[in-house]
C-alpha cells in the first residue's frame, strides 16, 4: 500500500506511484483533460486526468458498449473519475493515487500527478462564504476557511519556529518553565480591565498577567523562569493592537544589578527568534508578504523617556497626554528617528516615571520619580514592558501605599518578600504584536489563531 505523501516532499521522490490528500483549490475542467490544484498543509500540486466523457460504443442507437471484461471496468472507472472531478467544489477534501512525473512546464514546482483513483473524503458546499477580497470581520467569521490561505498557514509556522527558538534559548541556559494559574483571587495588575467570573460561592478573576507568580518563583529560588500562556484584559479598545485574550511571553531572572540585565536578555531572545525565522522562512516571507526579515543587531538602541520626548518634540510632534507617558504617535515618531539614525527596527525607551509604572517597579536610587523600567518598541509599536522589581518588603509596602493601594489586599503577594528574595526583574511581551510587526500586517487579528475582542467570542 502506498502511504500519503505531503506535497512538499514530492520533489524528493522519484517518478512513480504516490498518494496525496488535501483540499481542492481549483479545477480546470476541459473537454479532453482535467486539472486540479490540490493543497495540503505543506503546499500545492497539480493533478491531471485525461477525461473520458462517455464509454465507447459499437452501436450508438442501441447503446451497445464496445468494451467488455477488464477493459470495460477500467473505462467505467475512468468515466466515474471524470464525472467526479467535474462535480468537485472548491474546498472539498480528496485523496488521489496516481503517477508522479517531473515536468518543467508545470508551474507548481515542476511536478504533476497523473490521476489513477479519486476518493472524495468530504464534499464542500459549492458557494464559499468568503473570497480573497472579503473584509477582515467577514474572514474572522469564517476563520477556518481563511486559515487555508498559504499566507495564513505561513504565519503559524513562523510562530512555531519563533517560539521554539525562544524556548531553546531558555532551556539551553537552564531556565525553568512554569505554568501559572489563570484564575486568581485578586487583580494581578490593577482592578481596571479585569474580568470577574463566578467561582463556586464567590468570585475569581482572570489573570491579566503572570506577574505575581513569576516573582514568587524568584522567592522560591528558581532563579530563571519563563512562561508562554494566555492573559486576559477587559479592554474595550478596538485598535489594531489590542485583544481581550492574548498570548503573553514572560520571563523573570534573579541576581540582576539593574534593568540593563533584563534588556540584555530580552534582545538576545529576540535575536535568537528572528535568526531562526529568517533561516527557515525568510524566502517564503519575502514571497508571500514582500517583507525582508532583518535579524536585529545588538545592543538595541536605548533612549531614556525624557530624552525621547524631547526628540519627538524637535521632530514637530507635541505629545498631548496629561500624564508622563508616551502615546502611539510618539512611539511611531521616536521609532522613525531610531530607524533614520541607527538603522534599527527596535528601541528600548527607559527610565519611565514612577507615576505611570506599577508599584512593584524599582525606583531609581536617589530619584524616586523614575523607575528601573523600559518599554520595547518594534517598528513603531510597543511590544513589551520590562523592569527591575522592588524586592525589599518595606520599600514595596511604601510604594504600594504611595499608589493608594491597601497592603492588606496584597497580603499573599507581599508574603513572597517576607522570607528573603534576591534582586530580580523580567518582562512580558505580546506574541501577536511581534508577529504583526515582523510581517508588516495591519492588525493582530491577522496573526492570532482565533481573535477575542469586545465584540468577538466566536468562532
Amino acid at each position: 500500500m502506498t502511504s500519503r505523501v505531503l506535497i512538499k516532499d514530492l520533489s524528493a521522490l522519484a517518478d512513480g506511484p504516490v498518494t496525496v490528500s488535501g483540499w481542492v483549490d481549483t479545477v480546470r475542467d476541459q473537454k479532453k483533460v482535467q486539472f486540479i490544484v490540490l493543497r495540503d498543509e505543506s503546499g500545492a500540486a497539480q493533478l491531471v486526468n485525461p477525461a473520458l466523457r462517455a464509454l465507447p460504443v459499437t452501436d450508438a442507437e442501441a447503446g451497445t458498449v464496445a468494451l467488455e471484461g477488464d477493459e470495460l471496468a477500467a473505462a467505467e472507472a475512468r468515466l466515474a473519475t471524470t464525472e467526479a472531478i467535474s462535480a468537485l467544489a472548491h474546498g472539498s477534501f480528496i485523496t488521489v493515487t496516481g503517477e508522479l512525473k517531473k515536468d518543467e512546464r508545470v508551474k507548481l514546482g515542476g511536478l504533476e500527478v497523473k490521476m489513477a483513483t479519486l476518493t472524495v473524503v468530504s464534499e464542500a458546499i459549492p458557494e464559499t462564504p468568503i473570497a480573497t477580497d472579503s473584509g477582515l470581520d467577514k474572514r474572522m467569521d469564517w476563520r477556518f476557511l481563511d486559515l487555508r490561505h498559504p499566507k495564513q498557514n505561513l504565519i503559524f509556522r513562523i510562530q512555531t519556529t519563533f517560539l521554539h527558538a525562544l524556548r531553546s534559548y531558555w532551556v539551553e541556559r537552564d531556565f525553568i518553565e512554569i505554568q501559572t494559574p489563570k484564575l486568581m483571587a485578586s487583580a494581578s495588575e490593577s482592578r481596571a480591565e479585569l474580568f470577574e467570573v463566578e467561582y463556586f460561592e464567590g468570585k475569581a478573576y482572570l489573570a491579566q498577567s503572570p506577574q505575581f507568580y513569576k516573582q514568587m518563583a524568584q522567592s522560591a529560588g528558581f532563579g530563571k523562569i519563563f512562561e508562554v500562556g494566555p492573559a486576559f484584559r477587559a479592554d474595550h479598545s478596538f485598535t489594531s493592537r489590542h485583544a481581550t485574550e492574548f498570548t503573553s511571553i514572560d520571563t523573570e531572572i534573579s541576581w540582576i544589578e539593574s534593568h540593563e540585565d533584563v534588556m540584555k536578555l530580552h534582545e538576545e531572545l529576540l535575536v535568537a527568534g528572528f535568526t531562526a525565522v529568517k533561516a527557515k522562512h525568510g524566502a517564503e516571507i519575502k514571497e508571500l508578504f514582500d517583507v525582508e526579515v532583518t535579524v536585529p543587531s545588538t545592543p538595541f538602541p536605548r533612549i531614556p523617556l525624557a530624552e525621547a520626548k524631547e526628540i519627538v518634540k524637535e521632530r514637530g510632534y507635541e505629545i498631548p497626554r496629561a500624564d508622563d507617558d508616551m502615546d502611539p504617535e510618539g512611539e511611531r515618531q521616536i521609532s522613525a528617528y531610531v530607524a533614520e539614525k541607527f538603522g534599527h527596527e527596535f528601541v528600548f525607551i527607559t527610565d519611565y516615571a514612577s507615576s505611570i509604572r506599577p508599584f512593584y517597579h524599582m525606583r531609581h536610587e536617589g530619584d524616586p520619580s523614575l523607575t528601573n523600567s523600559y518599554d520595547l518598541l518594534f517598528n513603531g509599536t510597543e511590544i513589551s514592558t520590562g523592569a527591575q522589581r522592588e524586592h525589599r518588603i518595606d520599600v514595596l509596602v511604601a510604594q504600594a501605599e504611595d499608589k493608594g493601594m491597601d497592603p492588606e489586599e496584597l497580603g499573599t503577594y507581599l508574603d513572597f518578600f517576607r522570607y528573603g528574595v534576591p534582586a530580580h526583574g523580567g518582562f512580558g511581551m505580546g506574541l501577536a504584536r511581534v508577529l504583526m510587526l515582523l510581517l508588516h500586517e495591519s492588525s493582530i487579528r491577522e496573526v492570532t489563531y482565533l481573535f477575542r475582542g469586545p465584540t468577538r467570542l466566536e468562532p
